[in-house]
């Protein structure tokens, strides 16, 4: 739990040795791309070199999956003021084997919250005021269909232009090789069917 001392003082260095240099760049995606990727922490470097990026080549979102999960949530903001306001002209949803999020069991992840504290009144107030929180807690099953999922979600959401061509991948988190499961430039747009979870 000391993690913030230890940050605080590395970055004092950092910032006092100019290493900060190496990574100077705009806010403008140099490849024109935006990525939604997995938090998982195998990902935070690999996924970088598996493609061939670095620092300022494309604007990274990150959530626990991979998942568009709501079409005016923050992920799609973010994907569409990358595609609006910072020129990204191209959208990769990237999923990857071995996700935390598949077969996410929301019943454990709720005992959890409970033992941690949460009160059992306010699992209750929030499904009494019709949010349904398994559902919002609940994983997937495949990460093809969950990245497919998204890919549409994207592809045909209202504010999205038809001329962005949306991308859907997969990545092994521990070689980084990279499954194509939509290829954007062969997409037209496809009706929104079906849930993953």
């Amino acid at each position: 739990m000391a993690n913030l001392s230890s940050i605080l003082k590395h970055n004092q260095s950092f910032v006092e040795e100019k290493k900060y240099e190496f990574y100077e760049t705009t806010k403008f995606p140099e490849k024109k791309l935006v990525i939604l990727t997995c938090m998982d922490t195998r990902l935070l470097e690999l996924l970088h070199h598996a493609m061939g990026l670095k620092n300022g080549d494309a604007k990274i979102i990150k959530n626990a999956g991979a998942v568009v999960s709501h079409p005016f949530g923050s992920v799609m903001r973010s994907i569409l003021v990358a595609v609006y306001e910072l020129q990204a002209e191209e959208v990769c949803i990237i999923g990857h084997h071995e996700c935390g999020m598949a077969s996410l069991n929301a019943s454990a992840i709720f005992e959890k919250a409970t033992q941690r504290g949460v009160k059992a009144e306010c699992l209750e107030l929030l499904a009494n005021a019709g949010i349904d929180l398994n559902s919002w807690m609940t994983g997937f099953d495949s990460v093809e269909d969950s990245v497919k999922y998204s890919v549409k979600m994207v592809r045909n959401h209202p504010l999205m232009p038809e001329d962005v061509p949306v991308h859907g991948l997969v990545i092994d988190p521990k070689t980084g090789g990279l499954e194509v499961v939509e290829d954007g430039y062969s997409q037209k747009n496809v009706s929104l069917s079906g849930n993953t979870g």
